[in-house]
């Protein structure tokens, strides 16, 4: 089951992510979402956890909870919306 979790505090590792989700059961992945230009993290993540049960529970009770001193935002990833096809065009008028 895949799990978002928001407003992590900068400081925050993928291993901190796996310390404190595998307290629930086995963490397949935790990957930190970083800025393409910068590498800095945006302040969330995606926590892959093998058991659907498990999960649950560690939503249930790490949300809300602090993870270096912010209260984490955690509850079961939602499929990414299609953003649609690059068109070429920006928004500006055409000129023909």
């Amino acid at each position: 089951m895949n799990i978002y979790v928001g407003n992590l505090a900068y400081s925050v590792s993928e291993q901190d992510l796996v310390k404190t989700f595998s307290e629930f059961g086995e963490v397949t992945s935790a990957k930190l979402i970083t800025d393409r230009d910068t590498g800095k993290a945006k302040g969330f993540a995606f926590v892959e956890m093998e058991n659907k049960s498990a999960a649950i529970k560690a939503i249930s009770q790490l949300n809300g909870t602090e993870l270096n001193e912010r209260a984490m935002v955690v509850n079961e990833a939602r499929p990414r919306e299609d953003r649609g096809g690059f068109s070429g065009n920006r928004g500006g008028q055409r000129r023909y």
